[in-house]
């Protein structure tokens, strides 16, 4: 009820016998939604400070404000050093004006999110603070006065239609008579209600009540009663504290939570995810076995066999086909074993470390989230939301498209997929970079970025070399050829596909598909 008609003619009347007299020293802004008006009274300063919030439309008076040095905008020019004569309270209407010298008014429109600051001169609205909302350059102060006719008769005849005919209610006055079983009564009970009603509207007291959770100034006794206030001008400050102040706390705490917890649960869900992964890994992981049953048999096992059943000594003799490669001996389908064996055994520590690293962050999420629900202020909820904010905030590398790599002092890159690559290559990529990847396959582009005086080491391309072969389709193959050139060499042709290019020009290394540790 903070712009309820009923209130606004108490806070104006409050505010001619406060002003009558005073000047006006300032009026300015430091944001879009907040206008400052100073008023000199005799040695003291008294502020209105108009907040027009989509969340909250209200005027409040605090007791002293700092005006910026920056970020800061005198408006209203023309009604600075203009002496309050009154006020005027518009009937049955959300708006009142401060009546100025030589003409000049300043009208208040509390329409909720239409809200609006005018100044008239002479009669007509000369400046207005929303400039979107222009329509109001056509307000007329003297049409805006409404009539209600209050009598026995009238609330009678409009049994039917009560909310329409006195509409300056509000919603927290009919939800104040419905809960109180009005719309059920007789029309004789329901009038000295009624009527008992306005005597209270037109003698009230303030309170400032929570109403579904959120603070509400009241001039009925109604939901949690948190202060009670007998001046308008104080009741209105105190609306603010608590609807700027406790509501907003609030609001930021839960927000806060539910990041927090949101992260917490996409922490389990890898979790859950990798766990799942490192079981499969754990529990099917034949290529060692198969290697070493080749190894205890080579004499037995003929060279160009595409398969060979051998007897298991690791489950009880039990046979065990294994297909082999016929271009290759024996000895050398063991190597390609053994190699997959070492492949899935880094792939088994790295889930490992990863669960092990989630873990860890989501023990800190839930000792933030401890933090945060201890939190009783405002100031410390936002010293924790500054601390959290770099945490909170997207990673890079998650929002980045490709992987980065560090050896021997040079960075690496490695495309995360095909539209990745498109942009590793083409916008991250310089014409001196060094382009690889695993040639007639699909796979990752892998740049070697280029440093000034620097010449590419071998081992460095070696390296390079093994991420691209490690991330491509012959990732399960012992050895792996590898397209290595500058950048400059690299092409796109219009019409082509997410990372598909254009070699022009080529060097070719054999890689072990393997993802090596960086040092």
């Amino acid at each position: 009820m903070h712009n309820n008609y009923f209130f606004l003619r108490q806070l104006s009347a409050a505010l001619a016998a406060r002003l009558q007299g005073a000047v006006i020293s300032e009026c300015f802004s430091q944001s879009k939604d907040e206008l400052i008006v100073r008023f000199e009274i005799g040695r003291e300063s008294f502020y209105l400070r108009a907040n027009l919030l989509p969340e909250l439309s209200c005027l409040s008076f605090p007791s002293a404000f700092q005006r910026a040095r920056r970020n800061s905008v005198d408006l209203f020019p023309s009604i600075v050093g203009r002496k309050v004569v009154g006020t005027t309270q518009f009937r049955n209407e959300r708006s009142f004006s401060l009546d100025l010298s030589e003409e000049h008014t300043l009208l208040f429109k509390m329409h909720g999110n239409r809200t609006n600051i005018a100044v008239v001169e002479g009669g007509r609205v000369a400046d207005i603070f929303r400039k979107k909302l222009s329509q109001d350059f056509q307000l007329v102060p003297d049409e805006l006065h409404r009539d209600i006719d209050w009598s026995e008769a009238a609330f009678l005849a409009a049994r039917e239609n009560l909310k329409a005919t006195y509409f300056t209610f509000g919603k927290v006055i009919w939800r104040y008579l419905q809960e109180r079983g009005f719309f059920e009564k007789t029309a004789q009970d329901q009038w000295r209600e009624f009527s008992a009603l306005i005597d209270t509207l037109n003698n009230p007291v303030f309170y400032i009540t929570l109403l579904d959770g959120k603070p509400v100034l009241s001039l009925v006794k109604f939901g949690e009663v948190l202060e009670t206030h007998s001046n308008p001008v104080d009741a209105a400050q105190a609306f603010y504290h608590a609807f700027v102040h406790d509501y907003a706390f609030s609001k930021e705490k839960k927000s806060l939570l539910t990041q927090l917890y949101a992260r917490l649960e996409a922490g389990r869900n890898y979790c859950q995810k990798n766990e799942l992964h490192l079981k499969a890994l754990t529990e099917d992981d034949p290529y060692r076995q198969w290697a070493d049953l080749i190894m205890a048999n080579l004499h037995n096992i003929p060279a160009g066999a595409e398969t060979v059943t051998l007897e298991n000594f690791y489950a009880d003799q039990r046979p065990e086909k294994i297909r082999l490669r016929k271009d290759l001996s024996p000895q050398k389908n063991a190597e390609v074993f053994y190699r997959k064996a070492r492949n899935r055994q880094i792939e088994v520590e790295r889930v490992q470390s990863s669960i092990r690293n989630k873990e860890e962050e989501m023990a800190r999420w839930q000792r933030k989230i401890q933090e945060v629900e201890a939190a009783t202020d405002l100031k410390a909820l936002r010293a924790l939301q500054a601390e959290l904010r770099p945490m909170l905030a997207p990673r890079e590398n998650e929002s980045l498209p490709f992987f980065e790599f560090f050896h021997q002092g040079f960075r690496i890159l490695v495309g995360k997929h095909a539209q990745g690559n498109d942009i590793l290559t083409f916008k991250y990529g310089y014409k001196e970079d060094l382009w690889l990847h695993a040639k007639d396959v699909t796979g990752s582009h892998v740049l070697i970025k280029h440093q000034a005086g620097k010449s590419y080491p071998k081992d460095v391309i070696a390296y390079a070399a093994s991420l691209a072969a490690y991330n491509s389709k012959r990732k399960t193959e012992s050895l792996c050829p590898v397209i290595v050139t500058p950048r400059k060499f690299v092409r796109k042709r219009k019409g082509d596909p997410a990372g598909a290019v254009v070699v022009e020009r080529e060097e070719v290394v054999m890689a072990e598909p393997l993802l090596p540790q960086s040092n």
